[in-house]
């Protein structure tokens, strides 16, 4: 049997996550993040996706995304309903889930082409 390593074809892999920290490529985060297939935005100022206002979207909106994954923590949490409408409005979907099945989902997405954007709450104190 020939095992093959296989490199994604997009910049910004997400090799896990939970609720305090993310393995981004061979980088370990431990603060709010933000990640595309072509960019990695550190330090998103969001501590806890049950208040995120819509202004908090905006640095996930000027990336331009078809679908925005919100890695809400250890836990699946939703937004506010105005944060939600704020997508909807502008024909972006938004989805909420833990961060580790946020992390396996942008993976899969990315790997297809997609432009996700997804934002992970990561050390909500």
């Amino acid at each position: 049997m020939q095992l093959v390593h296989e490199q994604p074809d997009f910049e910004f892999f997400l090799r896990g996550a939970d609720g305090r920290s993310a393995l981004v490529n061979d980088r370990r985060l431990t603060a709010s993040f933000l990640v595309a297939p072509d960019r990695l935005v550190e330090d998103w100022p969001v501590l806890d996706a049950a208040t995120l206002r819509p202004d908090d979207l905006a640095p996930l909106l000027a990336l331009q995304p078809e679908l925005i994954l919100l890695g809400t923590g250890e836990r699946q949490v939703f937004p506010p309903p105005e944060t939600q409408a704020m997508c909807l409005s502008r024909g972006i979907g938004l989805e909420s889930m833990a961060n580790a099945a946020a992390a396996r989902t942008y993976d899969v997405l990315a790997s297809e082409g997609r432009r996700v954007v997804a934002g992970f709450v990561l050390g909500k104190p």
